[in-house]
């Protein structure tokens, strides 16, 4: 990877046009063709950015270009496509190079697979008397992530990290089909999440259907809420 500090302005032309104006900005050159400019704001984002498959190429600048102050002219385009990038450097501040070698990549933690294969495991979680059916229990629309067995008959389980309406919406559509199937009914339901939006608790608990807030950290086993001071 290839980091360089300069003063530059940038136009991008093909699908949209744009423009950033002079101002001193980290240029980021990937080894995959990749080019982003970054400002030092804006968090994560970089302000343009032109994705690979790419070719960069650095000349130096015409004569109304150098009289401009321009030293030199990076011009990235892609490989698919129209696209252009193109970069006026007036002033190099930092240039480095970096051998990053081969990532393995992220590992995401507390994913709603996580959660499911969590809950499936500490069933009891939902109360006394329940038992697994199963796990991704199949249907029409989709399949229901925990299906199992409590005191008052089937509850049907819906997952998510962080529950909103749409899965309030999503459970209530499970309900309606697996109160169909007699082998099952009556199936209630249960909205369990590690946070559950005040809306979508609101909008489920007037659909019958019990909101369940889950501790993560405490699940895997990282974290002991009873020896908690708060």
């Amino acid at each position: 990877m290839r980091l360089v500090i300069a003063t530059c302005s940038v136009t991008y032309s093909g699908r949209l046009n744009a423009h950033l104006a002079l101002a001193t900005r980290l240029l980021m050159v990937k080894a995959d063709g990749a080019v982003l400019i970054h400002s030092d704001g804006g968090s994560y984002k970089p302000l343009n950015w032109m994705s690979p498959p790419a070719r960069m190429r650095i000349t130096e600048p015409d004569e109304h270009q150098a009289e401009a102050g321009i030293q030199e002219v990076w011009t990235v385009k892609a490989d698919k496509s129209d696209d252009t990038l193109k970069i006026l450097i007036s002033e190099v501040h930092h240039d480095s190079s970096h051998e990053l070698g081969s990532d393995p990549g992220l590992v995401k933690d507390g994913v709603e697979s996580d959660l499911q294969r969590l809950l499936a495991e500490q069933i009891q979680r939902l109360g006394e008397g329940h038992t697994l059916i199963r796990r991704e229990h199949p249907t029409p629309i989709g399949p229901v992530d925990i299906l199992a067995k409590g005191p008052s008959g089937t509850v049907a389980v819906e997952l998510k990290r962080r529950g909103d309406i749409d899965g309030v919406e999503q459970l209530t559509r499970y309900l309606e089909l697996l109160n169909r199937d007699p082998l099952l009914a009556p199936v209630s339901g249960v909205f369990a999440a590690q946070q559950i939006k005040p809306q979508a608790r609101t909008l489920a608990e007037d659909r019958g259907i019990r909101c369940v807030v889950l501790d993560y950290e405490e699940m895997k086993g990282e974290d002991d809420a009873e020896s908690r001071l708060f």
